[in-house]
């Protein structure tokens, strides 16, 4: 075959698995009504983050699983508060029968995490606050950027340059550098922690299959989002103190703090 030479196919398409950008809908109480107007609030806070954003509804933190009407509400909620719901988190066993009768496809990377090994109920968690409430803490326990131990075991992957808007940069199972700024309407997503050598405007989210010890190291804070683990702010949530100073975003517990590099 020539160089250049383009190979032709008779193949409808092309289907390939990717990265992809899924909010989590953490259900914590069966009421529609409720979860309408809670993301509806949330739609309206941050729309070029949350409107038409696909999302997955998890059941897993209700003491009992609902039945089909009631979840069919809780997806009708989804719908009209402006997002788009494309499937059912991981549960029990009676989860992934409930989405096979509901048609809809079961989202997790790992399934036996949610499973209990006796097969009974999960157990309900101890009520927290909304990660959109959590108050910065001004004291940091670590000062110097730290590679989590799950990724630094097979090295940081480096990106140099900018990250323009619409670009996606993903390090799948270690940590992500960003040598440069990342622009408004970008994204940067590691499964370890994030360090940015520049400025961040777009959004970053460590953590991403979960590692809830990940960490953002930013040197100019202007972000749209970040997250950990799931547990995000937006924008309009970070103190103007924190807006161009360097700064570091960890968990304590469900709360997802930020403060000044010191």
């Amino acid at each position: 075959m020539k160089a250049g030479s383009v190979v032709e196919s008779n193949e409808a398409c092309d289907l390939r698995f990717g990265q992809v950008g899924i909010a989590c809908v953490r259900v914590r109480r069966p009421d529609a009504a409720s979860l309408c107007e809670e993301l509806e609030r949330r739609v309206r806070s941050a729309p070029q983050l949350f409107s038409r954003a696909a999302v997955v509804l998890d059941l897993s933190h209700l003491l009992n699983l609902p039945d089909d009407g009631t979840v069919d509400a809780l997806l009708e909620a989804v719908r009209s508060a402006g997002m788009l719901p494309v499937g059912l988190a991981y549960g029990t066993s009676a989860t992934e029968a409930l989405a096979q009768r509901m048609g809809l496809p079961l989202i997790a990377k790992f399934r036996a995490a949610y499973e209990p090994a006796d097969g009974g109920n999960m157990p309900s968690p101890a009520p927290s606050a909304a990660p959109a409430a959590a108050a910065p803490v001004p004291a940091a326990p670590i000062r110097e950027p730290v590679l989590s131990p799950q990724a630094g075991s097979i090295g940081a992957q480096h990106h140099e340059g900018a990250v323009r808007s619409g670009q996606q940069v993903y390090a799948r199972d270690r940590d992500l550098v960003i040598a440069g700024a990342i622009a408004n309407g970008a994204e940067v997503i590691a499964d370890g922690s994030i360090h940015v050598y520049g400025s961040l405007k777009g959004r970053a989210m460590a953590g991403a299959q979960g590692d809830v010890k990940a960490r953002i190291f930013v040197s100019d804070f202007r972000a749209e989002l970040v997250a950990i683990a799931g547990h995000y702010r937006v924008f309009e949530q970070i103190p103007k103190d924190l807006e161009g100073q360097s700064v570091q975003c960890w968990l304590d517990g469900d709360k997802l703090l930020i403060a000044p590099l010191k």
